[in-house]
């Protein structure tokens, strides 16, 4: 078991309708140790993969880019939920349902902050649908740029958007995969470790 998920374990608690509450740790409260265990073992999984850009989502997913980007030594941009009075109107838009906020999120980058030359990491805590992955495929798709892989903190495995990305040809690599949560014990299973994105 690593980090991570012993930290699921031990300070995850399983919400009604399926929700994973992570928020001392991961993406309210943020445990600086614990993201750089994450961050350090991302950088390890993606050694030797070109990546000259970082993209996530605001916000839960900003902490992990950060740190990464420091790590890598690169830079990351965060696509913005909603379009603002000061967005103009020079950038990439895609849309993400939020499955825990169930709502219809437009999300948007400028386009200077993405090339075509850019070879782009996407990184974010949770993957379950895959709804926000997919928008920032989307996006790094419009601006003609290239998708280097996914970094993800958490996946739920019991959902279909691990298996849709993978399907796609994606290189997704998960920290913890659940394959199994209990809301009455509390408890937790884990999908073993996976190599190059491939689940064993």
């Amino acid at each position: 078991m690593n980090y991570l998920e012993e930290k699921i374990v031990q300070e995850g608690v399983i919400m009604p309708g399926n929700v994973l509450k992570v928020d001392g740790f991961l993406n309210h409260q943020v445990d600086i140790e614990l993201m750089r265990f994450i961050t350090q073992e991302l950088q390890r999984r993606f050694e030797g993969v070109k990546v000259t850009k970082i993209l996530t989502i605001e916000a839960s997913g900003i902490a992990i880019a950060t740190m990464l980007a420091h790590y890598l030594n690169v830079p990351f941009v965060y696509a913005k939920k909603g379009l603002t009075v000061n967005s103009t109107d020079d950038k990439y838009v895609s849309q993400a349902f939020s499955f825990t906020g169930k709502q219809q999120n437009l999300v948007y980058v400028s386009k200077p902050y993405i090339s075509p030359d850019d070879h782009v990491l996407i990184v974010d805590d949770f993957l379950a649908e895959s709804e926000a992955t997919h928008a920032l495929i989307d996006i790094i798709r419009q601006a003609g740029a290239t998708l280097a892989g996914i970094g993800i903190a958490i996946e739920k495995g019991y959902q279909k958007g691990g298996r849709l990305l993978r399907d796609e040809g994606h290189r997704v690599e998960s920290i913890a995969i659940i394959k199994e949560m209990d809301i009455k014990t509390q408890t937790f299973k884990f999908i073993r470790h996976h190599i190059n994105g491939s689940i064993l």
